[in-house]
């Protein structure tokens, strides 16, 4: 068993030691009689603080926290899957799971925040000051709304932990009740103090509300929505029931103010530009509101492209037919829908589906021909072209397009569900949100009493596809919610929420549905670009299917529900699994809960066979 010595060096560094970003600099134990004097020639926490230079650069350092690129481009589900399911979704994970969210390096970076935050009332310049006070409070509450998301409740900690404060080393889970009070409160204080110019690469007071947004949608759902379960009120760690409708209110507020006063729009230009909105090194700052950057010089580079390009990707069928028709109906209620094909599925649909998917006569940015989807390298057929560029960026690890964090039409997504869960939405509401949204994909509006009056049987579907959540079931405005949701799946795919929405709305079961691709009828030859000419050829033995035919066997290259006939199959053989009682939340480390003699509680339904 570790002693608490060696958690000590987990979460606190020695009292003296001031760490700054851009300038490795450690100070020592000051040894002089007269504790008012400092050492000219160190950096100590008593006279560092004490410029707007300094305030930034040891801010700089927040920013590890910006997410990785791959838990974007990379996110998994019922909707998109990548060669081999993450262990979340395929349902495995193992008591040990939390430790690369519940890690060193996020702690410490919190120890920073608060560092910051104790010492920038050093500097005198005021608006320098509340600044960087903005930037700390901002990080402090994106670090604790990571936390809350994986964990739930957590050890919430206000101040610099001093390396012989066994108490605070020792503490245990605060309740999410109080963890979220203190995200709310550092976002009201960002808000006030960050300067409200718009700035794509740093926070600012747009980044703030942004996040509010977010961060109080997902907890006021995941309480709605969990009410009861051993998640909200249901268990010993969880034993009161948490208020939801508080929060939804506050997203709802957040999301407002952003839309009239943030100066952001939705991207339009030029005939693609849902496609044009990814598809670029330079943040497209009428919509993105907060992005991380990549450079070839500074050899800052992601996998987005490759990730499409040279692995066994795909979006699954059942994404593919959420989107519209152009006209405003649902494409799983036209006749046949099922055995549609691959050159015809695409007709008179929400423009973003070819904007995302890749299409029939596709061409990719800086080629001057379309080439067939390459079915060898993906399991649905449905491989997607979002962040996709020019050939160039193909290789591994040679993408440079900016990957958004917060951009305008989350923002507007949030604000029309927080209102249609509180039973506030009008169709104004929607006019100002979803109906720009399907604007850009040239669908028809979404009409609030009609969405109500006939709820979509397949987004419902309790034996199929559908959200079942019977909190949903019984909502007056279920019909508008699951069209909210349905437009939340089809303009954020491969941005990093799809798995927290699914984790909020209480509808893991989803992740154990087989995954479907593009129907084939049979055997035969097939033009997968529309320009009268076979590209692949099915057959149930290797043979030759002609020039510029490829042959593909069937049950060895690719998988047929019906066997020679049918959706292609993905992750054949393999079966999903979810347990609702425990995979909603991760568990919390057995290292450290070793380390703090059992101070910190397990998670529900996850056994560690620790006992103290």
């Amino acid at each position: 068993m570790k002693t608490i010595s060696q958690y000590k060096t987990r979460f606190c560094l020695p009292a003296s030691v001031l760490c700054i970003p851009t300038i490795v600099v450690c100070l020592f134990s000051l040894t002089s009689c007269n504790m008012d004097l400092y050492p000219e020639d160190k950096l100590s926490t008593e006279t560092y603080f004490t410029s707007e230079t300094a305030l930034k650069e040891y801010s700089n350092y927040f920013y590890r926290l910006l997410p990785a690129p791959g838990t974007m481009y990379e996110e998994e589900g019922e909707h998109f899957l990548a060669p081999v399911p993450c262990d979340e979704v395929y349902g495995i994970r193992d008591i040990h799971s939390g430790e690369s969210y519940w890690k060193k390096d996020s702690w410490r970076t919190l120890r920073k925040i608060n560092t910051l935050l104790e010492n920038a009332d050093q500097c005198e310049d005021d608006a320098a000051r509340a600044h960087y006070m903005g930037v700390a409070h901002f990080f402090r509450a994106y670090f604790y709304f990571g936390m809350l998301q994986h964990f739930g409740a957590v050890p919430y900690y206000y101040n610099v932990i001093n390396a012989d404060d066994e108490s605070s080393l020792r503490k245990p889970r605060d309740s999410r009740e109080v963890v979220m009070n203190n995200i709310i409160a550092d976002l009201d204080s960002a808000i006030q103090e960050l300067p409200s110019v718009k700035t794509a690469y740093e926070v600012n007071r747009w980044t703030a509300l942004a996040l509010k947004s977010r961060a109080c949608l997902f907890e006021g759902t995941f309480r709605k929505y969990h009410a009861g379960t051993t998640f909200n009120g249901g268990s010993d760690i969880y034993n009161v029931q948490l208020p939801w409708e508080d929060l939804l209110t506050l997203s709802a507020e957040a999301s407002l103010e952003l839309i009239n006063n943030g100066g952001y729009s939705l991207y339009t230009e030029g005939t693609e530009p849902y496609r044009n909105l990814f598809a670029t090194i330079v943040p497209r700052t009428e919509e993105i509101i907060w992005a991380r950057a990549y450079s070839k010089e500074l050899d800052m580079k992601h996998n987005a492209q490759a990730w499409s390009v040279a692995r066994a990707t795909g979006f699954t069928k059942r994404f593919a037919d959420l989107y519209l028709m152009q006209d405003g109906t649902a494409f799983t209620d036209v006749a046949g829908f099922d055995t549609i094909t691959y050159l015809n599925v695409f007709k008179n649909r929400d423009a973003r589906m070819s904007q995302t998917i890749y299409a029939p006569g596709y061409i990719q940015m800086g080629a001057e021909k379309t080439y067939a989807v390459n079915l060898a390298m993906s399991q649905t057929g449905y491989k997607y072209i979002k962040y996709i560029m020019e050939s160039a960026y193909n290789t591994w690890d040679g993408s440079i397009c900016c990957l958004p964090i917060f951009r305008l039409a989350e923002i507007y997504l949030n604000y029309a569900e927080a209102k249609a869960e509180l039973g506030t939405l009008t169709q104004s509401d929607l006019d100002i949100t979803v109906n720009l949204l399907r604007d850009r994909g040239k669908v028809a509006h979404l009409d609030m009493a009609a969405a109500n009056a006939h709820p979509d049987t397949y987004l419902a579907s309790a034996d199929g596809y559908g959200f079942t959540n019977p909190v949903l079931a019984a909502s007056a405005n279920k019909g508008v919610l699951l069209e909210i949701r349905r437009e939340r799946l089809v303009e954020t795919p491969l941005e990093g929420l799809h798995y927290w929405d699914i984790m909020r709305w209480k509808e893991g079961h989803l992740f154990t549905l087989p995954r479907y691709g593009l129907y084939f009828p049979g055997e035969g030859k097939y033009d997968l670009t529309g320009d009268g000419k076979a590209n692949i050829l099915l057959s149930p033995t290797k043979k030759s299917g002609g020039i510029g035919v490829t042959c593909l066997v069937l049950d060895q290259d690719i998988f047929l529900t019906g066997g020679t006939s049918g959706n292609m199959v993905a992750y054949s053989g393999m079966t999903m699994q979810w347990n609702e009682d425990k995979d909603y939340l991760y568990p919390v480390p057995l290292t450290d809960r070793t380390m703090t003699l059992g101070a910190l509680s397990q998670n529900p339904g996850w056994i560690d066979n620790v006992e103290f």
